[in-house]
């Protein structure tokens, strides 16, 4: 199993920063474009636990991956935890945390995720899934950072 561990700091208010995490449609924003990110499913305009979010998504080669969230756990302005349900990985355990600091936001994320050991697994392996991963979370620190005029350390732990 992988893990990545990214800290960013945002100039919002701890407000500003809950209003806008908690708000599902706003993973456009923070989703690259070639991934052509589509919610198909999504039962309320705010977060709270036990909802499922459904989408497709083309992280890999344009092909489309049907992926259903559920948001398992939430103490808001805190920290919610999304997990996968369906889609293209045996494991996706993602922590968003948020914690206010002098002048704004720290946030943050920690993935635990699993491609899986059968040949599917391998084969995504082998076209960089991993990679592909990365390339994800630091076009959102951009995304986020010219949002929000934010500072940030790189991301990497």
């Amino acid at each position: 199993m992988k893990q990545i561990i990214r800290e960013q700091f945002l100039k919002i208010t701890p407000q500003q920063c809950w209003d806008y995490f908690a708000t599902p449609v706003n993973l456009n924003d923070i989703t690259p474009r070639d991934m052509q990110f589509e919610i198909t499913s999504l039962p309320s305009d705010k977060m709270y636990a036990g909802m499922l979010i459904t989408y497709v998504v083309r992280p890999f080669l344009r092909i489309p991956f049907s992926w259903c969230t559920e948001i398992t756990h939430i103490r808001e302005g805190v920290y919610f935890v999304d997990e996968q349900r369906v889609g293209p990985f045996r494991i996706w355990h993602h922590e968003h945390h948020f914690k206010a600091v002098e002048g704004g936001i720290l946030m943050t994320d920690i993935l635990y995720y699993d491609i899986g050991k059968s040949v599917l697994g391998w084969l995504a392996g082998l076209l960089g899934v991993h990679r592909r991963v990365h390339e994800i979370f630091e076009f959102r620190r951009l995304a986020l950072e010219k949002k929000f005029n934010a500072v940030s350390d790189g991301g990497n732990r």
